[in-house]
């Protein structure tokens, strides 16, 4: 093989968006063949491509060797499976499933299939500024990790939004809200440079903010293995919103907020400062470093070239598809906890968390109403 023949299964926001930059010729040795919707409007901008109107039908139908899955979460886990199944790469959208036991299954089907490249697209792993504080906190400049505090409540959505769509902000179409949704990509961006927690608290409002029955507000606290802490808060209902993220060490302090990066760094080990400081009142000597860092023109583009790469060349992937039970974990545990009112240890039991996403669908009153509105272009939100 010299060219990936891809398809994509969803031509929702993001699917569409895969299609603009494949269809613009922007990933070398890919061709866009094929696109499935069970929306038939959504198929008519790509008559010159294969069209399908059933995910299976696509992934049997020999006219892809891979393809990426961009539709609502529960289908993650299940059309990711059966692409495997049939031999594909597969590239799946974030969540990689909508709860941990899911993701384990999804996981589970590409132990079994080693040879296929499974990757999740979390394309902020490409995002210059997420590499370099990634840079700083391995080689040492930071210091071991005491405190992370994310402020993420730059997630504003109407209530236009949420009727966009049967499945959104629903336990049965989407399994969560701001957490499984909007915070995906910094829940693994926040893993990914820190670490999982040992234990998490969560207190989560269930539409506080919109006529949804999932979580629109969420304030949650991290126990860490090595003594550490953290703070995540985000929202889909306030406004102006905040995107601040914020993490202390040893060797100093790093704040990422509005396109900039402040490293005050401590010429000492606070810690070491601490114990050998001879007067009560006296601090580190620090110096002010704004570290600069480019935008990433197209994330999303950078993790498909990777994929194909790794199909191709067998490189190394960004975001290898396992790594998304981690995120998938987090939002999971947080609004279980909150859900049964206490703190809950990770690893999280994933059947008794399914257990209860299953009673919540089951016991579910909500009424949806779906409106219909204009498209709108979301790239804005992609690079948080």
């Amino acid at each position: 093989m010299n060219k990936v023949r891809l398809g994509i299964i969803g031509l929702g926001n993001i699917g569409r968006h895969h299609a603009g930059y494949l269809l613009a010729g922007k990933i070398n040795r890919c061709e866009l063949t094929a696109v499935c919707s069970v929306v038939p409007q959504e198929l008519q901008p790509y008559k010159q491509l294969k069209t399908f109107d059933d995910g299976e039908k696509l992934l049997r139908s020999g006219e892809i060797d891979a393809v990426v899955i961009a539709t609502p979460h529960y289908q993650h886990t299940t059309l990711g499976i059966a692409a495997l199944e049939q031999g594909l790469h597969a590239m799946v959208e974030k969540p990689i499933s909508a709860h941990k036991a899911d993701a384990e299954r999804l996981i589970a089907a590409h132990q079994a299939r080693k040879k296929l490249v499974f990757a999740g697209m979390f394309q902020l792993r490409a995002e210059p500024r997420y590499l370099k504080l990634r840079k700083l906190i391995q080689s040492g400049e930071l210091g071991e990790i005491v405190r992370t505090n994310w402020i993420m409540t730059d997630w504003y959505r109407t209530e236009a939004y949420y009727a966009s769509g049967g499945w959104r902000a629903t336990w049965k179409g989407e399994g969560g809200g701001v957490l499984l949704n909007q915070c995906l990509h910094n829940l693994d961006v926040l893993q990914w440079l820190c670490g999982m927690p040992a234990r998490v608290r969560g207190f989560c409002q269930l539409g506080r903010y919109h006529n949804i029955e999932v979580e629109d507000d969420v304030t949650c606290y991290f126990d860490y293995p090595n003594g550490g802490t953290g703070v995540l808060i985000s929202s889909t209902g306030e406004a102006p919103g905040t995107n601040r993220f914020e993490i202390a060490g040893t060797r100093g302090r790093i704040v990422l907020e509005k396109e900039k990066m402040h490293f005050t760094r401590n010429e000492a080990s606070m810690t070491e400062f601490s114990k050998t400081a001879r007067v009560g009142f006296q601090k580190p000597d620090v110096w002010q470093v704004e570290i600069p860092f480019d935008n990433a023109p197209a994330p999303h583009a950078a993790l498909m070239q990777n994929f194909v790469d790794a199909i191709l060349d067998g490189s190394p992937l960004i975001a290898p598809g396992e790594d998304g039970i981690h995120s998938v974990e987090l939002a999971n545990v947080m609004l279980y906890s909150s859900l049964l009112g206490q703190t809950v240890e990770l690893p999280m039991d994933s059947a008794a968390y399914e257990k209860k996403l299953n009673q919540l669908i089951a016991n579910s009153k909500h009424e949806k109403k779906v409106v219909k509105i204009s498209n709108e272009d979301v790239t804005a939100s992609f690079n948080r």
